[in-house]
């Protein structure tokens, strides 16, 4: 059979459309693909287990999810915590269930609970009380005088007016290398305090050097008995930088990745943890209200199309990936705590990229992997 010139470009089109379309099925995993990734939770420790279908989460989903993750050379490990229960589980190049990670960022999140808990205990009375009544050695070396309007509440929201170091290399170099807390004096103000937001790694740094002085106390003692022994957790090391009093509140708490989930699951349910309140749920709603949203976040980079932060509380995150809204935790390398109150679920993406050249890029692939999931579940 001969064709004609017009039906030859058609049969062409069409047969260059067929390939594309098979080569574009052929990136995503087989059923037999699906089939082969194990993500049974691990045997030991104090969680009770469970699986997807058990707990209403499609299986496939799950899998696909895990085979995904095993693609990325930074992620340890990915749990999935559905209805209180251990569903999934995997550990990943140098993970395992006993490493204490570097959460990196994820850390603000535990020094906004337990600046909850010195308010709880009375140790703080007012989130309206300036920041610089708990720093009297500095008083007289405050030039601007907009920084003595700075609250305990402008430091939980990020609505300082210090700004975002990461932003200004001369910034950042000088916080790793000086006195964390002379940066009150000298950090400049780059808006009134209360009016905007800016992410500030030394913001959080105050609020944990603000907890030990009103409580009178080491921060990681009082972390491990107030907020760690009540979830039967363990904290790992928490760096203290050099030349410096307090441990660094605004990142690098190392704990494993059931712990953190723990941590999660607390927050999910209001407070409580194994039937104990062991923080108000009026703390953790209050925490978990947006603050700042919209065009005040629009300078944080977006990572993927279905990653969306749309607004920021007492150091949490609120993210928005297809049609799920949901609180979150996030930390250098892509590391994610998300809390998905319609499902009754915790994720759990701990990962590494330091060791990795471009380790931004990596980041981006561990946010994007929880995100794509996230969004891929149906809406309720």
């Amino acid at each position: 059979m001969r064709f004609s010139k017009r039906h030859q470009n058609r049969f062409l089109i069409f047969t260059s459309a067929v390939l594309l379309l098979s080569t574009l099925v052929g990136c995503g995993p087989s059923p037999k693909d699906l089939v082969a990734v194990d993500y049974t939770p691990l045997a030991g420790g104090d969680w009770e287990v469970s699986s997807p279908e058990e707990e209403g989460l499609d299986p496939d989903k799950v899998a696909e999810l895990y085979y995904d993750a095993a693609k990325l050379d930074s992620i340890y490990s990915l749990l999935i915590v559905k209805n209180d229960y251990l569903v999934a589980e995997k550990y990943f190049n140098e993970g395992s269930i006993d490493l204490k990670s570097n959460i990196q960022s994820l850390s603000k999140s535990y020094i906004s609970a337990l600046v909850g808990l010195a308010f709880e205990q009375g140790c703080l009375t007012s989130l309206d009380q300036p920041f610089l009544d708990y720093f009297p050695e500095y008083s007289g070396q405050i030039e601007d005088p907009r920084k003595e309007e700075i609250t305990i509440r402008h430091l939980l929201q990020m609505r300082s007016g210090y700004p975002w170091e990461e932003s200004h290399a001369d910034l950042w170099e000088g916080m790793l290398a000086g006195d964390l807390l002379s940066l009150m004096v000298h950090y400049p103000l780059v808006t009134d305090p209360g009016t905007y937001f800016h992410y500030s790694n030394v913001s959080t740094y105050f609020l944990g050097a603000i907890v030990a002085r009103a409580c009178d106390v080491e921060l990681s003692e009082f972390a491990e008995e107030q907020l760690f022994a009540p979830l039967v957790a363990e904290l790992g090391e928490w760096w203290p930088p050099e030349k410096n009093e307090y441990p660094m509140g605004f990142c690098c708490i190392h704990v494993t990745a059931r712990d953190a989930a723990k941590f999660g699951l607390l927050y999910l349910n209001d407070g409580v943890f194994d039937g104990k309140q062991v923080i108000s749920s009026e703390w953790v709603h209050e925490s978990l209200q947006s603050y700042s949203t919209g065009e005040q976040l629009e300078y944080v980079p977006r990572v993927g199309p279905n990653f969306d932060r749309t607004g920021y509380g007492y150091q949490w995150w609120r993210l928005q990936s297809g049609d799920h809204e949901y609180d979150a935790m996030l930390g250098h390398g892509g590391q994610t705590i998300a809390l998905l109150d319609e499902f009754d679920m915790v994720i759990v993406a701990i990962g590494d990229p330091f060791w990795l050249e471009d380790g931004w890029q990596y980041g981006k692939q561990l946010k994007n992997l929880v995100a794509d999931f996230i969004a891929s579940l149906p809406s309720e």
